[in-house]
């Protein structure tokens, strides 16, 4: 569990890196925008690996919870299927700066452990979403000829894309009425 300051100090080093890039993510330039010492930010946190390592840390837990929330409902898997689509377009609506961390490969590519959170996370989705997948083929809600691991891989690019052009566009669109629609014309093209 983190501390009021950890929590305050990742928000703003999210925000940071959405404005200023990874770049601009400096120890110096966070204490500024928090209004505290360097040193002060290293009493919570070892380094700047450190803090982008527990904004995903943090992401992916949220993510298992919501898994572990959706996988307990007693409800038709299309409907699930849309909670969870919903839900990620609520998370990135309440939180439009947590898209340039989760999406930018640059911070993550030159740390393999910061590469395997990213990972796991992929993993996470990709397996609740194929196993509602799976679970519309079972209940004849999708054809079983479609294939699991290539329209995993379609919804998650389309979700990644989506997002992007919302978050290069300023947000100048209602990013869960767009996400609905791509739900819905993603599931009428495989049923």
């Amino acid at each position: 569990m983190l501390t009021d300051r950890q929590q305050q100090i990742i928000e703003e080093s999210i925000k940071l890196i959405d404005s200023k890039g990874i770049q601009g993510f400096t120890i110096k330039n966070l204490s500024k925008e928090i209004g505290i010492s360097e040193p002060a930010i290293y009493r919570h946190f070892e380094s700047k690996f450190d803090i982008l390592s527990t904004i995903l840390i943090s992401f992916k837990q949220n993510l298992v919870e919501t898994q572990k929330e959706f996988s307990n409902l007693n409800i038709d898997p299309l409907e699930r299927l849309k909670m969870f689509f919903n839900k990620i377009f609520e998370t990135f609506t309440n939180q439009p700066a947590l898209t340039s961390v989760i999406f930018s490969e640059e911070i993550f590519q030159n740390e393999k452990m910061l590469c395997d959170t990213v990972l796991k996370i992929q993993e996470v989705n990709e397996k609740m979403v194929s196993a509602i997948l799976k679970e519309m083929q079972t209940e004849h809600e999708m054809s079983r000829f479609v294939d699991i691991e290539t329209i995993t891989l379609m919804i998650f690019g389309s979700i990644r894309l989506l997002v992007k052009k919302w978050k290069y566009s300023n947000h100048s669109f209602n990013l869960i009425e767009k996400g609905n629609n791509l739900f819905n014309t993603l599931i009428d093209a495989i049923k």
